[in-house]
């Protein structure tokens, strides 16, 4: 079975004017989500020890940071698998795990969010 990670990437291709790539040398599998035309960010795609994470574990989990609205951030954030966001400014961004605690129609609804928040060339 494909995992998450594979899976949203398979997705996101799918989406208009996207490119996905693998900008950091020192993190050659943190993969950034991006609009082709401006280069805007709305997406990125990491592994991290859960202790980064706030969670008391050194297991390494895949997640993926989504641009979302501080109100709707601050309501989700603590829900299972949904965190403040990792590395990212956390009134802007949500960091979601790829472990299989968040359903993948929720993430790719949170990932379309994201998509279209940042999204300069919408009609």
């Amino acid at each position: 079975m494909m995992s998450l990670k594979n899976r949203l990437v398979e997705y996101t291709q799918t989406l208009n004017n996207v490119q996905i790539d693998n900008p950091f040398k020192n993190f050659p599998d943190y993969q950034v989500l991006r609009h082709k035309s401006s280069g805007k960010w709305f997406g990125l795609i990491m592994s991290v020890e859960k202790n980064k994470l706030g969670l008391n574990s050194e297991e390494v989990v895949e997640i993926i940071d989504v641009k979302s609205d501080p109100e709707l951030i601050s309501i989700i954030k603590n829900s299972t698998g949904l965190l403040p966001a990792y590395h990212m400014n956390k009134n802007n961004w949500i960091t979601i795990m790829l472990d299989g605690s968040v359903p993948l129609e929720q993430i790719i609804h949170l990932l379309n969010y994201s998509y279209n928040l940042t999204n300069k060339d919408k009609v």
